[in-house]
Order: C-alpha cells, then structure tokens, then sequence
C-alpha cells in the first residue's frame, strides 16, 4: 500500500515525521482529507483536530492556525502549537475555557481583548474535543514515528 510522508512542525520543532495511509487536516473551507497521490495544494489551517493513520492506528492531534503543503506522497504541516490527544489534560483545558470565558464576558473588555479571549476559547474547546477521542484505557497506544 501506497504511504504519504506526514511531517507535523511548530515553531518548536518538530512533533512527528512518520508514514501515514490517510491525514485529515483542518482546513479553514472545512476537513480536508489527503491519500497518496492527492494534487498539490497550499491549505490555510484552523484550530481543530488533526488525524492521521499510521500503520492502522488512528493518532489525534490538537494544533492551532498555520499552513499545510500537500505536493507529491508528502503532507507537511506547519502549525502555531500542536498537542497529541494522550497528552491532553482534560481539567486544564476546561479550565482555560472556564477563564476565557469570563475574559469574554467582562464588561469594558476592549476589542483585543475579547478577540483573545475568543481565541482561547477555541484552543480550549479543540484541546477538549480532541482528547476525547483518545483511545479507552487498555487500548494500544504509540506515537508513530515521534520525534523528541
């Protein structure tokens, strides 16, 4: 079977280069899904989640804005921050969306402000669906390809 080369990049580093069948991205138009042999394109990404098969294994990831190259059997995406779905805590990300809230809702909060609020409050409320769709406890795990 046919792979792409799937490489996940912050301005950290980089969070995993590994083979994969399939990556879903979260393209600001809506999911974009990528098999081997999908055209070239440059896709603008959103905060969302990020799955990707890798050897059968379905692995999620949480990441915020930033770009994505699709050219050839390659699928290269750089993003603001990205966090794999078994390394998410849940209570802290609802506490992030708790405190941005009331950012949100304070009254005289100027424009940026609310603009960061609302943006904390999409991080949160990705960071929190994406770890809801980590595998139940006992279920095989691995990072695919992870690099340090």
């Amino acid at each position: 079977m046919k792979k792409l080369r799937f490489e996940m990049v912050t301005p950290e580093g980089p969070v995993i280069e590994c083979d994969a069948e399939f990556v879903a991205l979260p393209a600001h138009e809506g999911e974009m899904g990528v098999l081997p042999g999908h055209a070239p394109f440059l896709v603008q990404l959103a905060a969302g989640g990020v799955r990707a098969t890798v050897n059968g294994d379905v692995v999620f990831f949480a990441v915020s804005g930033g770009f994505g190259e699709i050219r050839g059997d390659r699928v290269a995406i750089f993003v603001e921050t990205a966090e794999m779905a078994d390394a998410i805590d849940s209570e802290r990300a609802q506490q992030s969306l708790e405190k941005a809230k009331a950012q949100a809702q304070r009254r005289g909060a100027d424009s940026l402000t609310l603009a960061e609020a609302e943006a904390a409050m999409r991080r949160a409320q990705v960071r929190l669906k994406v770890a809801g769709l980590r595998r139940p406890s006992g279920a095989r795990t691995q990072r695919p390809g992870h690099v340090p």
